[in-house]
């Protein structure tokens, strides 16, 4: 679905937040967050609460990344997938690495999922490309405690494209920036103080992956998608999307699938599976895909940009002090951030 409304539009004086698709994934402006008052940040905070108790999705404006810097990630990614596959190929992800920096690997994260329905639809390899970069594999920021897998500091694959690296790099602090933004307000949802989970992100370990999903000439097999069902695994996605068709869509309560609005320059934030476990499932970690294209439209290509935001390797994610009390004990066992991400990867790819 693609919402008519541009983002100046969108980022008006009113704290409320503007909903569309039936109320289930809000559209949220952040300005009033960002440069408001107090009252205004809770004001905020509470509706991306809302948000995430019933949808786990929400589109954000008003989110202060520049324009620029989404324009020339855009650009660089499509100029690395439009080299030749040969080219692509030298930067095949190393089969052990357990963040699958580079070009993508072919693998399942249907292994990863309990849910039977998910491991069907995932046993059939996505009709995708992707490329990752992950903070650690650069030495001056690989920041993690001893004695952990050596094979996270393996350095990130690049290829010999001017300005690639420098682009992804500013992109990535870019989305650092939005994602302790956002993990500030959801304290405040969460009735924390607002800088709760500061220290707990502050050497994360975050995948910046970039999507490629190539045109259908030929209608694919049925049951085959640009990307299968699945949830997230981390704390909070921050996804770009463009407006081709055969976009993203989140399964309701019912079953049912809805589309997520398409706003230009606006990011679309999920929480993980991470964050459910940190909220005693307060909040929703939702299944959701990527559709084909109707075939009039199937000669588009589409991209997508998601930043996986990932808490620190030592960070332990164990039930919010609030978000438990009489009758409503942990439901889940604490795990730590490193070792959680890094079980979903070898089951995924049998690392």
């Amino acid at each position: 679905m693609t919402v008519d409304t541009s983002p100046a539009e969108l980022t008006g004086t009113s704290p409320s937040p503007i909903t569309v698709v039936d109320g289930y994934v809000p559209v949220i402006d952040l300005s009033s967050a960002l440069s408001g008052s107090a009252a205004d940040r809770q004001r905020v905070a509470d509706a991306i609460g809302s948000a995430c108790e019933n949808s786990g999705f929400l589109v954000v404006v008003g989110h202060g990344v520049p324009q620029r810097s989404i324009a020339d990630m855009y650009h660089a990614t499509r100029t690395f997938f439009a080299l030749p596959q040969a080219e692509k190929e030298k930067l095949r992800s190393d089969a052990q690495d357990p963040l699958m920096r580079g070009f993508g690997r072919k693998g399942s994260l249907a292994a990863s999922n309990a849910d039977a329905s998910i491991r069907q639809e995932r046993s059939k390899p996505d009709l995708s490309e992707t490329f990752t970069y992950n903070r650690l594999g650069d030495a001056e920021q690989g920041t993690l405690p001893d004695g952990v897998d050596d094979r996270l500091r393996l350095p990130n694959k690049w290829p010999e494209l001017p300005g690639f690296a420098d682009t992804y790099r500013e992109y990535c602090g870019r989305m650092e920036g939005l994602a302790l933004e956002i993990m500030r307000l959801f304290a405040l949802a969460l009735e924390l103080p607002e800088d709760w989970f500061d220290r707990k992100v502050d050497r994360h370990m975050t995948n910046l992956t970039t999507n490629y999903y190539p045109a259908q000439p030929t209608a694919p097999e049925p049951g085959r998608l640009r990307k299968g069902m699945h949830s997230d695994w981390g704390s909070l996605t921050i996804l770009y999307q463009d407006d081709s068709p055969g976009g993203l869509q989140v399964q309701g309560r019912q079953g049912d699938w809805l589309d997520v609005p398409v706003i230009p320059g606006s990011f679309v934030i999920n929480i993980g599976d991470l964050m459910a476990i940190w909220t005693n499932d307060k909040w929703v970690s939702t299944v959701h895909r990527v559709v084909n294209p109707p075939r009039e439209a199937a000669h588009r290509e589409r991209y997508s940009m998601p930043f996986f935001h990932q808490p620190n390797f030592d960070t332990l994610i164990e039930c919010i002090p609030t978000c438990t009390g009489p009758g409503n004990p942990p439901k889940h066992q604490s795990v730590l951030s490193g070792e959680y991400i890094m079980e979903k990867f070898r089951r995924a790819y049998d690392l």
